[in-house]
């Protein structure tokens, strides 16, 4: 009994004396044990207030219902149960106290109230933690939930701090705390526009919270913020269908490069080219495991392997399409369309045979991996190396076309096919090597699109008829025209689709396209030259 006079009385002493008084956490910890609720909530601020990273432990066991008091001599100890007995555990060094019996132990009560203040406190320590990471966690916590109560605790955070970012984020933080608080208007405004810069859906939601809560003459200045936000987030909106119609454009490129290249010089209407995009789809997959299981220390090499491996192996098999079937049906372009048709449908089941109807993982490398951000606008690193490697294969075939022997023969078959071949030109090769250059190109676009689509055997059918309306639109055997085709129409569908949805978008572009070769045949790039303009 005695004892317990002693302890109630270091109590009332704990809470009659200054926080910067209480220099021993543990006396704090303690006086937990035999405290009601509100002596409770002093003695957290008092616990936090000492800067002791040690009591992060005890305070977060508090919160959980973790945090027992000894009947024996009011000692406090987080406890872990080990069938009839509890181990106790120091709160500030985490060792092992010995064990208790569970009925020598009471659990020190805890409500939301205490958690709630258990939460700022634990804010508050760690946004005075010497580590950057740690007091930049803290903030961005705060930031998210804002509470009255951390204003006094972000105030001592920002007199110390030094760190520039670490300093900027506490500061908006404090300005999201502070409208919830009950400061002067003064402070309130200029805290809303701190909250204006964050910008953001978030900053919307905060600003429309504190709406109905503040005094009258604040609302203008919030409704000014909110319009402000919006006009922001509409602008960065833009943008982003801007950016994702660019990377749609430049899977469609990639698809409709190799078709563009083919349907040009040969006049083939070729219903395998999709084929070719998911066999080099699926010689990635077989890239990478045969890499898995003999050589996973090049898993991240495995794309720039799978590069030449996909080329040459479409390329091989547009060659012998050509050779075996399709030299046989120039000029009659509907037998030539029923015979490609045929081929991409035993191309398909010959793949679905091998490796099955379900999808195959392919996996990305580190370097693909994860995103950025420049103001709302978010890149995946894939997407950004598609973009990349489109251009890429785009530039390297104009540099093919323009500045090699073989591309000039190629131009020359496409504009006049009789005079190249008076000249001597061997016609019948050049459409054997274009057929494989366009089935191989095909196949680079499936190792890209490996890394963005599921790879199965129906994979080369979602993007066929794209390709198609891209090379018809930019101008048939025109690269650029291929180019600023796919751009644009990926651009237009990413405006249109969330006004109409996908579908009904895909099918008004195919009208306007319809419309558009009405009055334009040839497209927007058309070739010329004496055969084409006959």
């Amino acid at each position: 009994m005695f004892l317990r006079v002693l302890t109630f009385i270091g109590v009332l002493m704990c809470l009659a004396m200054p926080a910067a008084a209480q220099s021993e956490p543990k006396a704090l910890i303690d006086a937990l044990g035999t405290a009601d609720f509100k002596q409770a909530e002093t003695l957290i601020g008092q616990i936090a207030a000492s800067g002791d990273p040690r009591v992060v432990a005890p305070l977060e066991a508090f919160a959980a219902g973790d945090l027992y008091v000894r009947k024996a001599d009011n000692a406090v100890f987080m406890v872990k149960a080990t069938g009839p007995n509890f181990t106790l555990i120091d709160p500030l060094s985490g060792e092992s106290a010995g064990e208790a019996p569970k009925a020598a132990v009471t659990k020190v009560k805890v409500n939301n109230n205490l958690r709630r203040v258990i939460r700022a406190a634990l804010g508050g320590l760690t946004l005075l933690s010497p580590e950057k990471s740690v007091r930049l966690s803290a903030a961005d916590a705060v930031l998210k939930a804002p509470s009255a109560e951390n204003l006094e605790l972000l105030d001592a955070a920002l007199a110390k701090e030094t760190d520039a970012e670490v300093r900027a984020r506490m500061e908006e933080a404090r300005a999201v705390s502070l409208l919830s608080s009950d400061r002067p208007a003064d402070q309130k405004k200029a805290a809303i526009e701190t909250i204006k810069n964050i910008g953001g859906r978030d900053a919307i939601s905060i600003l429309m919270a504190a709406s109905s809560s503040v005094d009258a003459s604040l609302k203008p200045d919030i409704d000014a913020a909110i319009a402000g936000i919006e006009g922001s987030l509409a602008f960065w909106d833009n943008v982003q269908n801007v950016w994702y119609g660019l990377s749609l454009g430049s899977v469609l490129l990639l698809a409709a490069i190799g078709l563009a290249i083919t349907f040009g010089v040969m006049g083939i209407i070729n219903m395998a080219h999709g084929e070719m995009v998911m066999i080099g789809a699926y010689s990635t997959f077989m890239v990478q495991d045969v890499i898995r299981s003999s050589f996973p220390g090049l898993f991240d090499w495995s794309l720039a392997i799978a590069l030449p491996v996909a080329f040459l192996v479409t390329g091989a098999i547009g060659l012998v399409m050509e050779r075996g079937v399709i030299r046989f049906l120039y000029g009659r372009p509907l037998e030539t369309l029923l015979a490609t048709w045929g081929i991409s449908l035993i191309l398909q089941q010959g793949v679905r045979s091998i490796f099955g109807p379900t999808n195959r993982e392919v996996g990305s490398p580190s370097w693909m991996s994860g995103s950025f951000s420049i103001g709302y606008l978010n890149f995946t690193w894939n997407r950004v190396w598609i973009v990349a490697f489109s251009l890429s294969v785009f530039f390297a075939l104009l540099m093919l076309l323009k500045r090699s022997s073989f591309g000039l023969e190629m131009r020359a078959v496409t504009q006049n096919r009789r005079m190249a071949s008076s000249m001597g030109i061997k016609t019948p090769w050049v459409d054997a090597f274009t057929f494989a250059l366009g089935s191989g190109v095909a196949g680079l676009a499936g190792v890209a699109l490996s890394q963005i689509d599921n790879v199965s055997p129906n994979l080369g059918q979602s993007y066929i008829i794209d390709s198609f309306m891209v090379v018809v639109f930019g101008g048939v055997g025109n690269l650029w025209g291929t180019l600023v085709g796919a751009l644009s129409l990926g651009v237009f569908n990413k405006f249109l689709e969330p006004t109409v949805g996908a579908v009904l978008g895909k099918i008004l572009v195919l009208v306007l396209i319809i419309l558009f070769i009405q009055k334009r045949p040839r497209g927007l790039f058309a070739l010329k030259g004496r055969a084409i303009e006959a």
